[in-house]
């Protein structure tokens, strides 16, 4: 069977069985290619709520599946890849939550959208990416404990100077921390006319070069709509061959040849094929209590921003 067959076999079955398929940005091309949805991991979940589909397949992580568990209960959510799991969000752990709120009992908890369903329902606030610096500087409490990208928290941080910050510092994406300095002086003297666009997960260092700083879909829409021909992206390296498949006009370059997130590529189009037919994936289920609870920090984002 050939990718194109595959692919077709997929949209067939899908239509036959009422499922929406969800592929998070840094999934392959051919899989994307048969996606309803393409993009962040939030922006996901809220597309499966409006969807009228009862089935949905999460091509992504375990987190994001659990997002898209809480915000519709009522839909069979299917992560394709059980074994495609976000190392930030295992980092920090109910328990390392409460020594912390402990240390900093008068802070309002704010938790990365990267982050399991139970640790969100001991927080009070869940931001993503694109909307963290809106969202944080809308709460009421100076005082914030961000969790648990102590690099994402930094770069809100230095916009809001008028709040304090307290972090989990052994936080981080593993993906993104393995972009350096030295990536930057390299890709910059080899292709000095491109544009810098980076995550926020990457370190200070990085970020502080950038010609640009966001999402996913942030850094894709910024290449998408500059009038600049050459870019280096500071992101997942699939972000590199989909905007060459974009903006054909256009040069991309990765930041670091080593920026691949492993967890993602697990998912593979034959597993998408397998999951249509009832054949793989997991099916995610949460305690109605869990799913109660950690909706309320996503409200309180949909709430401010």
């Amino acid at each position: 069977m050939t990718i194109q067959q595959m692919q077709d076999e997929i949209l067939r079955i899908k239509k036959e069985k009422d499922i929406c398929i969800l592929a998070h940005a840094y999934q392959n091309h051919e899989i994307c290619e048969i996606a309803d949805y393409v993009g962040d991991s939030f922006g996901l979940a809220v597309n499966a709520s409006k969807d009228s589909k009862k089935n949905v397949l999460m091509c992504g992580v375990r987190f994001m599946a659990e997002t898209v568990k809480i915000i519709s209960p009522e839909k069979n959510v299917i992560l394709v890849s059980p074994d495609a799991g976000c190392p930030m969000a295992d980092q920090i752990k109910p328990e390392d939550l409460a020594e912390l709120k402990k240390q900093y009992p008068d802070y309002t908890t704010v938790c990365y959208i990267n982050t399991t369903a139970e640790l969100k329902t001991y927080c009070d606030a869940c931001v993503t990416s694109s909307a963290a610096i809106n969202i944080v500087s809308k709460l009421p409490n100076d005082k914030i404990l961000f969790v648990p990208d102590p690099h994402l928290g930094s770069w809100v941080a230095e916009k809001l100077p008028e709040k304090q910050f307290a972090f989990f510092e052994e936080g981080g994406c593993p993906t993104h921390f393995r972009l350096t300095a030295a990536d930057v002086k390299k890709a910059k003297e080899a292709h000095p006319n491109a544009l810098l666009l980076v995550h926020p997960e990457c370190r200070k260092e990085i970020v502080d070069q950038a010609d640009y700083v966001g999402s996913t879909t942030g850094i894709m829409d910024y290449a998408k709509k500059s009038d600049n021909k050459e870019f280096i992206i500071g992101t997942e390296n699939s972000i590199v061959s989909h905007l060459q498949l974009a903006c054909p006009d256009k040069q991309f370059y990765a930041l670091s040849k080593m920026c691949v997130c492993m967890n993602m590529r697990l998912t593979t189009l034959g597993d998408v094929y397998a999951a249509v037919k009832g054949l793989a994936g997991e099916e995610i289920t949460l305690p109605e209590e869990t799913i109660i609870k950690a909706k309320k920090c996503i409200d309180v984002m949909l709430e401010l921003g």
